[in-house]
């Protein structure tokens, strides 16, 4: 009967009009804040590099080539990539000095050997999951990280040879060999692969490994440092990048286009999420003035039932349990739109190439979680208020 008295004297249009804002507002942050979370990790969870990383070179001129420039990087070079305020991490990619000789060893595959290129990095840039990534004098072998184009060529090799191709799970618990020589000596290791990756070219070893082989088979002469591992700071791409041109280094085209795709996409879907938050704002802002309203417009009804012994909060319950049963299934739609819009862009990232993490990103449930109870907090403040100014 509550209901009834205090409910009956409204205006539908505005209130449909501030429902409409608000769910358009719950639609949006749900999906701004979902994808500007998986865009930001999108880069993260690979086998190899993690977000807003890149390895950098010199770029090759014809200087270089008459050995009139120098293609390595000094001390003096990395100590000022070091201080530039949109790079987060530098750290030097470690080469052999040595002669290094990758075959198989394994009784199931037929033999197939390559001298190849080995290198280091710092474990900061590793992404790896996995505990094999040590190696001392005493390890049964040497973990490494193969490239996917030296895959692709090992399967080519096998295929022309009338050998079935092997799958990246088997390739894992396949035996290697890594034979580490110069002029006078050699040796040979046992290798297995731990990971893939996409962004390196050469064969990736333990640092320790590296060391090991450079104190025994390298060459005394000074080491030179001719790639480098940059993390640039979230957000700050475009520094980065322009920085690159400028020093006239160079980097995989895909690092730099996955690097500025996820600087101007998140930008962007920022952009949105604080607009949707605005948006969501102002028709919480336009509900509570419409609670308002509504309390003046029952002004005398409310009188009369606070002088008849209802109390206060029993009849602000009336208006809580209303406006929040309102948003609560406005919220219920939202989520419902979100789940079809996602679909829909899920599908369309997937027919582009795009494969972010498809999953549903909790900080969207905890925006909305938080969106609700704020709403709450508003309406029962503002019911109760208005309530005991008309007492």
């Amino acid at each position: 009967m509550l209901r009834k008295i205090l409910l009956r004297n409204q205006s539908f249009i505005q209130l449909v009009i501030a429902l409409f804002g608000a769910f358009l507002g719950v639609v949006f942050l749900l999906v701004s804040v979902h994808y500007f979370i998986k865009v930001t990790e999108f880069g993260e969870g690979s086998e190899m590099l993690g977000p807003n990383t890149l390895v950098i070179q010199k770029k090759v001129s014809t200087t270089t080539t008459l050995q009139l420039a120098s293609t390595s990087f000094s001390a003096h070079e990395i100590h000022a990539i070091k201080n530039k305020s949109f790079i987060a991490d530098v750290q030097p990619v470690l080469s052999n000095n040595f002669g290094v000789e990758f075959a198989t060893s394994d009784p199931m595959l037929p033999y197939f050997r390559s001298d190849v290129f080995i290198q280091s990095i710092d474990t900061r840039f590793l992404d790896v999951k996995s505990k094999s990534w040590k190696w001392d004098k005493n390890s049964d072998f040497v973990p490494i990280i193969l490239p996917r184009d030296f895959m692709v060529m090992l399967n080519t090799f096998m295929s022309s040879s009338g050998i079935p191709q092997i799958s990246d799970e088997l390739a894992k618990d396949v035996l290697f060999s890594l034979q580490l020589s110069n002029d006078r000596i050699n040796q040979k290791f046992n290798a297995k692969i731990i990971g893939f990756t996409n962004e390196v070219s050469s064969i990736l070893v333990p640092k320790s490994f590296m060391q090991f082989g450079k104190n025994t088979f390298g060459t005394k002469s000074q080491e030179k440092i001719t790639q480098l591992m940059i993390s640039g700071k979230e957000k700050e791409f475009g520094l980065l990048e322009k920085f690159l041109q400028k020093q006239h280094y160079e980097s995989k085209n895909a690092q730099l286009v996955t690097g500025r795709l996820k600087s101007i996409v998140s930008t962007l879907l920022l952009v949105v999420a604080c607009i949707s938050f605005l948006t969501l704002l102002f028709s919480s802002f336009v509900l509570v003035q419409y609670i308002q309203l509504l309390i003046s417009k029952n002004s005398y009804e409310i009188k009369t039932l606070l002088r008849l012994g209802y109390a206060t909060h029993t009849l602000s319950n009336v208006f809580i349990y209303y406006f929040v049963l309102l948003f609560g299934s406005l919220c219920l739609v939202g989520i419902l739109f979100f789940v079809l819009i996602k679909s829909f862009l899920d599908e369309k990232l997937q027919s582009t190439g795009i494969y972010i993490d498809f999953n549903h990103s909790i900080y969207s449930w905890a925006t909305l979680g938080v969106s609700f109870v704020l709403f709450y907090l508003v309406v029962f403040i503002s019911s109760k208020r208005n309530i005991l100014n008309e007492f």
